[in-house]
């Protein structure tokens, strides 16, 4: 067995989990859906649409070959529509079962509607085809799925950070209000100033130097703040993050052996039945 059937089971299973092997018209259309070289086919298309996007913006690649650029977009847009009738074909009332496929929808949906009068914004989420290359790969679905499962542990993190920025706001703002309006002088401007403190991004000749010149001990509010901020509830994210994509990852792998050992569990019944069937003709040879 090769790595690259390995490396394809977990895609290969999920496809599978959406519909069981069809047979008749609905069966070849399936197979030609779920095979690696259909899949490299969508990534390469992808990646030239990405480049044909990308293209767009240059006013000289528009006047010299601008033409071509939208034919090809527009015939690339055209087989993603294939795809997606495709699979309404083969997996039917089965296709909202996998959010990839609702999320594909969703970006050649946008791509589709027509980017004139009060829509014309929409020509600039054109680019967002180019996602589609985070379903077409297996890994990179993988590390989606992984952030979104890390979403409840991120929400109460996000709840104790919100809780410890009211906090330290109405502190501030009674502090430092007073002196300092435009940073401190509401709760909003104050969590807007503790924001960019808590991001490091001119923090200390910025804020917290010109508010020490006047409140000399100022330090005692600003230093626990960022060591509380900064470097404990920030790490937490990472932590919380790193945990659901070494799980994600742990999930993979079982869905990658949990394949390999099906596949082997066919191949033995496969040559139990055909040793059977060699001792039945033997059998009959002999009776002959």
């Amino acid at each position: 067995m090769n790595h690259n059937s390995e490396a394809n089971a977990p895609h290969r299973n999920s496809l599978r989990r959406i519909a069981p092997r069809l047979d008749g018209q609905r069966g070849k259309v399936q197979r030609v859906l779920e095979s690696a070289t259909f899949q490299r086919g969508i990534i390469a298309l992808i990646i030239l649409n990405a480049i044909t996007l990308g293209l767009e913006t240059s006013a000289t690649a528009m006047r010299a070959v601008g033409a071509f650029l939208i034919l090809v977009d527009g015939m690339i847009l055209t087989v993603f529509v294939v795809e997606l009738l495709a699979k309404l074909y083969v997996y039917r009332l089965r296709f909202h079962r996998d959010p990839w496929n609702i999320f594909d929808l969703a970006v050649v949906t946008i791509a589709l509607l027509p980017a004139v009068g009060s829509l014309s914004a929409l020509r600039a989420l054109r680019v967002l085809r180019v996602l589609r290359l985070v379903s077409a790969v297996p890994s990179m679905r993988r590390v989606v799925d992984g952030l979104l499962s890390a979403i409840p542990g991120i929400a109460s993190i996000v709840g104790l950070l919100s809780l410890v920025f009211y906090i330290f706001s109405v502190m501030a703002t009674k502090l430092f209000g007073a002196d300092f309006p435009e940073w401190f002088g509401t709760i909003g401007a104050s969590a807007y100033s503790l924001f960019q403190i808590m991001t490091l991004e001119s923090w200390s000749m910025g804020i917290v130097r010109p508010v020490m010149l006047e409140y000399p001990l100022a330090w005692m509010f600003f230093v626990p703040f960022i060591l509380v901020t900064t470097f404990t509830v920030l790490n937490l994210f990472i932590g919380i993050v790193v945990e659901a994509m070494q799980r994600q990852h742990e999930s993979g792998d079982n869905e990658v052996r949990e394949a390999i050992a099906a596949e082997s569990r066919n191949e033995r019944a496969m040559i139990i039945n055909e040793l059977r069937a060699l001792r039945a003709q033997v059998d009959d040879l002999k009776r002959s």
